[in-house]
């Protein structure tokens, strides 16, 4: 069923775009197409650390800290971590519940509909195969640095134009991206292990930042936090600035619930593998940043190499090269994070009939799907190869905003409008339809099931036919003392749980809308906010709207009570999302606007991938979905299905 009801009616038009499909619940029974569970919370850490530091830590800190904070970088960094835990609470309770491959794309699909959850998964797509490529660009400048510069590396791993051409090609980029892929098709439990060596080396390298850092700081004393104008140079809008600038080194956190169905116990693992490793993340970030900007004054600092050059000023040249091996641990790591979700969430929408089943096979040896880590790997070392991506690197940050807003809307909806329906093929639903009629002693339909023939509502009497059922019957500890000779019972209670039903649909509704409310005023608030060229009346007037209706529906759900369904929802005994719905929707908020902030150019290149995909769903998803023809029963009656 849809959002606001039943798909049935829906206009022709939104059938598709508002259809859900139902979660993986505790009870349904194991397919054949299920990757292995290798992984445990020890395994998932190393995946989410890895995937989250990546190299623009080592560069993050100078340009951040001569441009917008001064020596409250950390603070920055405090804030960032603080609005980046918001959107992993709700990644870790869907995750958590609906445990299989597609994180967001999979989320978004059972919650909000399956149009916004292909979108969501396109967007994904491209986000992980140009990060994956920019990542591995960036690894053959660092490691030219240790043969002497990039003209004294093999000749087979330099760059140079490609025949003549402007196109500059990597060779060594995309040969690590091979090998990469290489090691992901090898099987989900040898490549965690890698990860975690590599992830090792560059969490070691950051340590001895922190150590020699703070040794050289006491020995100095702290020049950088003994300046004239204070500790907020730039005002506290500064430190806002540069949290929302450093907020994008928290990306990363959600390749863990992308292993989701390779999970040992993900009721348990899944909410401490995200939350621990984004909490080493954040302990990392702000010690790091803490010690840099305090030996050396934001001014001087390098903006490109911060942390190399601060070493250097103090006598240790040598430090350059420990810090570069911790920059290519860090990509290395991060190009294994950048590719490993893709296949996952290629092979979930496959699943469902979006895509070609190609995109689903699994290695029976190897439990990985192998088209589709084929597929990613050679596609990412073609761009890595031929292709300058720093360009498209902002696109990146397209997909994992929208991954996280969607999530947080799919939180809200899960608590207040969870799906009452569940899909299943036009010819089952018949022949459920006919089993469960009740039936007379001779085999006929009953009266009661010609009078109420779909209805779970009522309730048909046997009048007893001996002594000892009567005795039964007529026992007080009954739940239902009534026969067919009162028929006035049987109407009150018919009504009376058709007054239940309603009263429900009447919440359902109006929570449905209390959430589309906030979203409206979300949207208009973040882009009233960000359009200064709109003329001051014009933005008073927005901001006005934006902010009732973003107010108006947050008061409403909260006065509202939560649906009953959601205790039932997918696997129970998980990590519980708190502070609903005010969590989710300062989640909404951050994360639209720092969309709306992306830039024009961005959104055009974004634009043109995600009418792209819209033309291969409205041409092939949308028909060979496996929700095409599937009518939706309710939940209730789901375990009495055939």
């Amino acid at each position: 069923m849809g959002f606001f009801g039943s798909v049935s009616e829906s206009p022709w038009g939104l059938q598709s775009l508002v259809r859900r499909k139902q979660v993986d619940s505790a009870h349904s029974k194991a397919r054949g197409d299920q990757l292995a569970k290798h992984l445990s919370v020890f395994q998932l850490i190393p995946i989410g650390v890895g995937s989250t530091i990546g190299a623009g830590v080592y560069v993050l800190v100078g340009a951040v800290a001569r441009e917008h904070t001064g020596p409250a970088l950390t603070i920055s960094f405090l804030i960032a971590g603080i609005a980046a835990a918001l959107s992993a609470f709700c990644y870790a309770e869907l995750a958590s519940r609906c445990p299989s491959a597609g994180s967001a794309y999979h989320y978004s699909y059972i919650c909000v509909g399956e149009g916004i959850a292909w979108l969501i998964g396109w967007a994904l797509i491209l986000e992980y195969t140009v990060g994956g490529s920019a990542v591995a660009r960036g690894i053959s400048p660092n490691l030219a640095l240790f043969f002497g510069g990039e003209d004294n590396l093999p000749a087979f791993l330099i760059r140079r134009h490609f025949f003549g051409t402007d196109v500059i090609v990597d060779p060594c980029a995309a040969i690590l991206v091979i090998i990469v892929t290489g090691l992901l098709c090898v099987g989900i439990k040898e490549s965690a292990i890698v990860q975690a060596i590599v992830t090792f080396a560059n969490v070691c390298v950051m340590i001895f930042v922190i150590v020699a850092g703070s040794i050289i700081g006491f020995q100095i004393g702290w020049p950088g936090y003994k300046l004239a104008n204070g500790y907020f140079p730039f005002g506290f809008n500064g430190v806002l600035s540069g949290a929302a600038t450093v907020f994008f080194s928290y990306i990363g956190f959600d390749t863990v619930a992308s292993t989701a169905e390779e999970v040992k116990n993900p009721q348990r693992d899944l909410p401490l593998g995200i939350g621990i490793a984004l909490s080493i993340c954040g302990g990392l970030y702000m010690l790091v940043s803490a010690v840099i900007v305090g030996i050396v004054p934001y001014y001087l600092m390098d903006p490109d190499t911060p942390i190399s050059s601060a070493f250097s000023a103090h006598g240790l040249h040598w430090a350059m090269y420990i810090v570069t091996a911790g920059a290519v641990a860090a990509l290395s790591s991060t190009l294994m994070g950048s590719i490993l979700p893709q296949p996952r969430i290629l092979m979930a929408m496959a699943r469902d009939g979006l895509l070609p089943s190609f995109f689903s096979e699994i290695n029976r040896t190897t439990f990985v799907p192998i088209n589709s880590t084929l597929l990613t790997g050679c596609g990412a070392a073609i761009m890595a190869f031929s292709m300058d991506v720093s360009q498209l690197a902002g696109m990146v940050s397209v997909g994992t905003l929208l991954a996280f807003t969607i999530v947080a809307v799919s939180i809200l909806i899960l608590r207040y409008v969870p799906p009452d329906g569940v899909p299943v093929s036009a010819s089952l639903q018949e022949s459920a339809d006919v089993e469960t009629l009740p039936q007379s002693s001779q085999g006929n339909y009953s009266e009661e099931s010609r009078v109420y023939p779909n209805s779970t509502e009522h309730t048909v009497f046997q009048e007893p036919q001996n002594s000892e059922e009567k005795a039964d019957f007529l026992e007080p500890d009954k739940r239902v003392t009534a026969s067919l000779e009162n028929p006035l019972i049987l109407k009150e209670m018919h009504d009376s749980g058709h007054n239940r039903k309603s009263m429900d649909q009447k919440r359902r509704k109006a929570a449905a809308l209390s959430i589309s409310s906030v979203c409206i005023g979300v949207l208009i608030v973040t882009v009233t906010a960000s359009a200064e060229w709109f003329p001051s009346w014009v933005r008073w007037f927005m901001g006005v709207i934006g902010v009732l209706s973003l107010f108006c529906g947050l008061i409403v759900l909260t006065m509202i009570d939560q649906d009953e369904g959601r205790h039932s929802f997918g696997h129970s005994g998980g990590f519980i999302c708190p502070f609903v719905p005010f969590l989710p929707v300062a989640c909404i908020l951050i994360n639209t606007y720092l969309l709306i902030n992306l830039g024009a150019s961005t959104w055009i290149r974004v634009s043109i991938w995600l009418v792209l995909g819209v033309a291969i769903y409205l041409f092939y998803g949308i028909n060979h979905s496996r929700l095409s023809e599937a009518a939706y029963e309710p939940t209730s009656q789901a375990d009495d299905m055939p």
